[in-house]
């Protein structure tokens, strides 16, 4: 019997998962200090909180980059969905990176940041990779990094 050979329309080339992220979720305790953390210290935009009428479905989105959402979900409800036991969050597990256009403008984002409740990890300074960056971590301990790099523009 012939294998049969995976649709074009799944891989990008046999054997490989086509690059389609279009939504980064992250997890936290309390939904509401998140909203506020991300809409309002931030400027991040958002219709607010959705799906309060599931059991386990309260979510928020945020509009990033064409095609790409920020969802924050409580951690006991990606822990009921996925069947995996919620455990304790670690901060270093990931960070999020947010690619800037100049050295004034990370410093412009980390002072966001910190006035929004943002903990300033590791303030902005000279990298070993010869750009500019910094670390916060939002109110559940999740890190960003914020960053400018000559090598690297940022998107628009």
């Amino acid at each position: 019997m012939t294998p049969k050979r995976p649709s074009k329309f799944c891989l990008a080339e046999e054997g490989r998962m086509k690059p389609r992220i279009s939504l980064i979720t992250i997890c936290v305790d309390d939904l509401e200090r998140s909203l506020r953390f991300y809409r309002d210290g931030l400027g991040l935009r958002t219709e607010g909180i959705v799906g309060k009428e599931f059991e386990y479905g309260a979510v928020v989105f945020f509009d990033l980059q064409a095609g790409l959402k920020l969802a924050v979900w409580p951690r006991k409800s990606l822990s009921r969905d996925s069947g995996l036991a919620l455990e304790k969050p670690s901060a270093t597990e990931f960070a999020l990176g947010h690619n800037v256009s100049s050295r004034a403008e990370v410093d412009a984002v980390m002072e966001q940041a910190g006035k929004a409740g943002a903990v300033i990890v590791k303030p902005a300074q000279d990298t070993f990779w010869g750009g500019y960056a910094g670390y916060f971590q939002d109110p559940d301990r999740h890190l960003w990094e914020v960053a400018w790099s000559p090598q690297w523009p940022a998107p628009e």
